[in-house]
């Protein structure tokens, strides 16, 4: 199984800025995973053409799967409030996805602690999970503010412990430098800076896994054409 995690900064390109379909599409493609998470995910915004980013991943994946979870509804640094149930599905909002070409049992959601300041103002932050055959696939994408990113990581490491079996955990945890004493149980997959793309200086984006001890057949961290980050791919036997 090809396990990867992508923070997309909503399909942006970093060396003119533009937002190109046909680049997400490609850099889907190139990854070629079997289950991915997404990070930095927009709906219905205008920067991005008013696309669903989900659905140009998914379908550039072939997957069988796919859900998008807002963290907030309205505009990343304008007009947002805490993305609600009420919703209409159809609003502009911005959050995680996971795609899957296995088909998912359930899905997992958690929402993640709000920062309780109004300065700075950090904008919500969710996690999102598929239970597969023989292993949950989480993804998440943390605060950028210490340490309320990693009372942010408390609060999933605990909602995850109610759910059985093997665990792996993907995401753009922003967190760098060693990993906090919390993922004591999490062994880490990846050990290669990914932040920034061009010449990465800090490891960001993750992937660990718990109750279970994968055969990692091997490891990539890929500049594609889109993004401040580079993508992390794993593949791996869970129960290798």
């Amino acid at each position: 199984m090809r396990v990867a995690s992508f923070n997309i900064l909503h399909g942006r390109s970093t060396t003119d800025g533009v937002v190109d379909p046909s680049r997400l599409r490609e850099a889907v493609q190139m990854i070629d995973a079997d289950v991915l998470g997404l990070q930095e995910v927009d709906r219905n915004q205008r920067r991005s053409h008013a696309l669903d980013l989900t659905a140009v991943a998914a379908e550039a994946m072939g997957a069988k799967e796919a859900k998008f979870l807002p963290a907030l509804t309205g505009t990343p640094g304008g007009g947002w409030h805490a993305a609600r149930v009420s919703d209409p599905d159809d609003a502009a909002a911005y959050g995680n996805a996971l795609l899957s070409r296995l088909p998912v049992r359930s899905w997992v959601t958690v929402r993640l602690p709000a920062l309780p300041v109004r300065r700075p103002r950090d904008e919500p932050r969710v996690a999102l999970g598929a239970t597969l055959d023989g292993v949950t696939v989480v993804t998440t994408h943390l605060s950028y503010l210490p340490p309320w990113n990693r009372v942010q990581l408390h609060r999933l490491l605990t909602s995850l412990r109610r759910i059985p079996g093997a665990q792996l955990l993907t995401g753009d945890l922003n967190i760098a430098g060693a990993l906090p004493w919390s993922l004591r149980d999490w062994t880490p997959l990846v050990h290669e800076r990914t932040f920034p793309a061009d010449a990465p200086r800090a490891q960001l984006d993750h992937v660990l896994a718990r109750r279970c001890t994968p055969r990692v057949h091997s490891v990539q961290v890929l500049e594609l054409p889109l993004s401040d980050h580079r993508a992390v791919v794993v593949d791996l036997d869970v129960n290798g």
